[in-house]
């Protein structure tokens, strides 16, 4: 098994920023976050666990949250703000 280039923390956070960024527009299963990161780094610098690994980080961070829409979607957490 070849040695990620890219950590885990770092797959994490883009991750979140690709959330963030299609918060409100579009909803993104897991497979959608793992296949656009391994699109962008490409399968010899991040696979699927590794992903895999970074989308739980979110998970146990707080930073997102699983919703159950018809499907299984990463979303960020309700907002406490009033809007």
């Amino acid at each position: 098994m070849p040695i990620p280039t890219v950590s885990i923390e770092t797959l994490a956070e883009e991750m979140f920023n690709l959330v963030a960024e299609c918060a409100g527009k579009r909803n993104l299963k897991p497979g959608d976050l793992t296949k656009a990161t391994i699109a962008r780094h490409g399968e010899a610098n991040c696979g699927k666990d590794d992903c895999r690994q970074a989308i739980r980080v979110l998970i146990d961070s707080g930073r997102c949250i699983y919703s159950y829409l018809g499907g299984s979607y990463i979303q960020l957490p309700p907002s406490d703000e009033p809007q």
